[in-house]
């Protein structure tokens, strides 16, 4: 399977260009593994110091974050681009309760910290989270199937909620 790029983009030796099919199994491995080493240390940056530095946090977090919104236009396009802005709005509910999830598993809450040491960490979910819809509109082959493309993306939404307010409620 591959991904259909919406700008001219270089994937290691290889030039393609727009409307070129680039391989799913470089961009995805590539993309999840290298903003979950990113976003872990943007996440333990924020929230396993006391006095975190947000002027450095900001700068770390705030670099990679925009580099990765220039890779996802070239390589999703700006509509997809724009349905990340809806998944984050649908993922503040996630991000609350996922976050403070994982920050209960050291004993804290979202509630210890600063909401300014929110910013980078909740910004690195919403990019996650939007690569892991993409995968999923690839992988079951809806990119350009308009009908199953709604029916994968409600089901995304229905299974975010369930497991949101699962989370949320078990707290």
């Amino acid at each position: 399977m591959a991904v259909k790029l919406k700008s001219a983009m270089r994937l290691g030796a290889k030039q393609y260009s727009a409307g070129d099919k680039a391989p799913m199994l470089f961009i995805y491995p590539f993309f999840l593994f290298h903003m979950a080493m990113f976003g872990l240390s943007g996440f333990f940056m924020a929230y396993g110091a006391d006095n975190v530095d947000l002027a450095f946090l900001y700068l770390h977090g705030g670099i990679a974050i925009a580099v990765y919104l220039v890779f996802y236009l070239a390589i999703f396009g700006r509509d997809e681009v724009q349905w990340m802005l809806i998944n984050a709005g649908l993922g503040l509910l996630g991000i609350w309760a996922e976050i403070n999830t994982i920050l209960g598993w050291f004993g804290k809450t979202l509630d210890d910290f600063s909401p300014w040491v929110h910013v980078t960490p909740f910004l690195y979910y919403i990019l996650y989270t939007f690569l892991l819809r993409q995968l999923l509109v690839d992988i079951t082959g809806s990119r350009d199937k308009p009908a199953r493309k709604r029916l994968v993306e409600a089901g995304y939404v229905l299974a975010s909620l369930v497991l949101y307010t699962t989370l949320l409620l078990r707290r």
